[in-house]
């Protein structure tokens, strides 16, 4: 640790209306090495990150970059001094191709004021093949996977040239072979001597990538380790400020008679092909694949969000069409989707708006107005019962974590009172306090005899919280499992059947 620091940050502070954010913070990182940032949800990583990206302006202290105090009033500035930011929650030019958002803000020019498609197809080449990166420069960005999205994100953060790079969350839609491709970035990028602050709440990724790690709790500086003298447990317990002893609540829930069968489902614009399964009564049924494999499009074609095009589904021995979302939450379906920021929240809206507004005919009073007292309560009681960190109901819900973000999705389709819940990665860039709360939420549920279907690409979360498990390959069921018969390989073994 005697190592001259690359980048200082000491005695940080930043407060919004009604909150502390950041309280006194320090983080020292040294050049050549990767810096884990960890701590809940709302603890303050992120906002921690945005002072030193020049996104936010500091209330207090001071940030020194290679020996020099700097202060950056925007991330273009912070870009052009070496400091570069891969962000938790993408923000692309999705109706642009790859090497636009590539270049976006510093397009190589001929003579000062044309653009040189030329130059900037060579550079583009040149950047992903020295990172190994797949995708194609031409594709529109809509096009593409949220994990091939990533990679264009980190590989634009490396095109910098930077000094240090912070990489928050990078994994959260990343399959294992991604994460491994992203590692060997992450180590050539050490060995040429920068500095990477990673914030993830993947203890393994943490313990196996870091050099050092800063834990913080509630806006504040806990401890700076090295990583090697870590273990998982020390770190749950100097996140949370209390053991955590298991990571996954007991299992009491007990499966009954089928609710719900699906025969032969189709998407009509999608790979999804000749789906079939059921689900029982309090039960929770996982669903495994790689990126790709159709998971989410099984979700969506339930939900009526995506046009099916053949196939029946059938609940309590009805069968029912799910023909759009309006019908599929008529029928008691709710869906958690995949991506809270484009299809989960309204950004500019508050908690108690997106809490209520899955559930606004239950406030009608005379048919014509909505009682703000009861949708006050309905609220309260989210906020109370997922543990969301926030000053207010009245504080936008873009100004939350995107775990706390999380929260109040999951908290608004509670109160629709769903009998199918339908939930696509529902821990993604959640801690492991609040993930245990949430598996909790989830089995408590299937103890009330909902069904729940639940995807994920964390293995470890399927074992530990799913009863079955179906393995998507290719757009097709490859096969069934026990959950707790089944193994990681055997699941792998089959999410490579139809590839």
């Amino acid at each position: 640790m005697d190592q001259p620091a690359l980048l200082e940050m000491r005695g940080i502070s930043k407060e919004f209306p009604g909150v502390k954010a950041l309280d006194n913070v320090s983080l020292t990182v040294r050049p050549g090495t990767v810096h884990a940032l960890m701590g809940e949800n709302g603890a303050g990583k992120s906002t921690l990150m945005k002072c030193l990206f020049g996104i936010y302006r500091r209330d207090g202290g001071t940030v020194t970059l290679d020996g020099k105090e700097v202060e950056f009033k925007s991330s273009k500035e912070a870009l052009e001094n070496g400091v570069a930011m891969v962000h938790q929650e993408l923000n692309q030019a999705l109706t642009r191709t790859v090497k636009d958002n590539l270049w976006l803000g510093r397009y190589p020019k001929v003579g000062g004021f044309i653009v040189s498609e030329r130059v900037m197809d060579q550079r583009t080449k040149e950047i992903f093949e020295k990172l190994k990166v797949t995708v194609d420069p031409s594709a529109v960005m809509s096009t593409l996977p949220v994990s091939q999205r990533q990679m264009v994100e980190i590989a634009k953060a490396v095109s910098y040239d930077a000094k240090v790079i912070v990489f928050d969350e990078p994994t959260s839609s990343l399959t294992e072979t991604e994460v491994e491709h992203l590692f060997r970035i992450i180590n050539m990028l050490r060995d040429k001597g920068c500095g990477i602050i990673y914030i993830s709440h993947k203890m393994e990724e943490i313990l196996r990538i870091s050099d050092d790690v800063t834990i913080m709790r509630d806006g504040q500086w806990v401890a700076t380790r090295p990583a090697k003298e870590l273990t998982m447990d020390e770190i749950i317990r100097l996140m949370v400020g209390r053991e955590l002893t298991n990571r996954f609540p007991p299992k009491t829930n007990q499966p009954a008679e089928v609710i719900l069968s699906v025969e032969q489902m189709s998407g009509r614009y999608t790979r999804l092909k000749d789906a079939t399964f059921q689900l029982k009564k309090g039960e929770i049924l996982g669903v495994a694949g790689l990126d790709g494999s159709g998971r989410t499009e099984v979700l969506e074609n339930l939900f009526g969000a995506m046009t099916r095009g053949s196939g029946t589904i059938t609940l309590h021995g009805k069968a029912i069409q799910n023909r759009s979302p309006k019908e599929a939450i008529k029928n008691g379906f709710a869906l958690l989707t995949e991506e809270r920021r484009a299809t989960g929240i309204f950004g500019i809206r508050d908690i108690k708006e997106n809490t209520v507004i899955s559930n606004l005919k239950n406030y009608l009073l005379g048919g014509i107005c909505l009682s703000d007292k009861k949708m006050k309560d309905d609220t309260d009681w989210a906020i109370q019962a997922m543990h969301i960190k926030t000053p207010s109901q009245r504080t936008q819900i873009r100004s939350l974590s995107g775990g706390n973000q999380q929260k109040v999705i999951i908290g608004r389709w509670l109160l629709t009172k769903p009998e199918i819940l339908l939930l696509d990665e529902p821990t993604r860039g959640i801690d492991v306090g609040a993930k245990y709360e949430i598996y909790q939420l989830i089995i408590d549920l299937a103890n009330e005899g909902k069904g729940v279907i639940m995807v994920s690409s964390e293995m470890p979360e399927l074992l530990g919280v799913c009863d079955r498990i179906i393995v998507m390959s290719g757009g097709q069921v490859a096969g069934e499992v026990d959950a707790k018969t089944t193994s990681q390989e055997e699941i792998l073994t089959l999410a490579a059947k139809y590839v």
